[in-house]
């Protein structure tokens, strides 16, 4: 089996950067996020090792990191799989991001300048766009962009990290239900966090981000047991 249909022209294209790990490691998760690896799927570290033109170590720590992170399965004497989607995982996860992109609001706009509420703005506005073009990518893009604002500014590496383990579950069930989505709720919910950070109202922030990322996680996981 090759792995096709995720890269250009529908083939993983060799490395020709020094930093094998880290590369091989982010293209793998990009795939798995975007579904281009569907839930399931085996994963064979000497046939990607091929396609990527490097030795099997590199792929073999990028796979390692992924399953760290709950993104592949490797069961010892069987094979390494992607893992399933899973709804009480995301349910999890949602509160955990929920919260954290609510406390990184909350420091962030006191320091807010009119240049970040532009920057929020003009995010919104293509994710507006993205939705009514059916663009999941750009989507998920340009929402990444809304909240990273509010990172950038509170600049504070741990919540930065642990949303990096987390957020991927999210954006892969995301993917999974994109076409039964609601997108133009969580637009008009930004609307609403923009206009609290003109007001500077740091408390009233904080709830509306939790809010705009609690209602995308019960909209995603309400009466579904597990996503496959």
């Amino acid at each position: 089996m090759r792995y096709i249909g995720f890269m250009k022209n529908n083939k993983i294209q060799p490395i020709k950067r020094s930093s094998f790990r880290d590369e091989v490691y982010e293209t793998l998760k990009k795939a798995i996020i975007m579904l281009e690896f569907e839930p399931g799927q085996r994963l064979n570290d000497k046939e990607l090792a091929e396609d990527f033109g490097i030795s099997r170590t590199p792929v073999r720590e990028a796979l390692k990191r992924l399953e760290d992170e709950g993104l592949v399965q490797s069961i010892p004497g069987s094979a390494t799989r992607v893992a399933l989607l899973n709804i009480e995982e995301a349910k999890h996860a949602f509160t955990v991001v929920a919260v954290l992109h609510s406390l990184a609001a909350r420091l962030a706009v006191p320091s807010l300048t009119e240049r970040e509420i532009e920057a929020l703005k003009t995010s919104n506005e293509a994710l507006r766009l993205s939705l009514e073009q059916h663009d999941v990518a750009k989507a998920i893009e340009a929402d990444e962009t809304f909240h990273g604002v509010f990172l950038k500014v509170t600049g504070n590496p741990e919540i930065v990290m642990a949303l990096e383990r987390i957020v991927p579950k999210i954006h892969r069930l995301e993917i999974s239900q994109f076409a039964s989505i609601k997108g133009l709720q969580s637009v008009e919910q930004h609307e609403q966090i923009i206009l609290s950070c003109k007001n500077g109202d740091s408390e009233e922030t904080a709830r509306l981000v939790e809010e705009n990322w609690l209602s995308l996680g019960e909209l995603l996981t309400t009466n579904k047991n597990e996503v496959k």
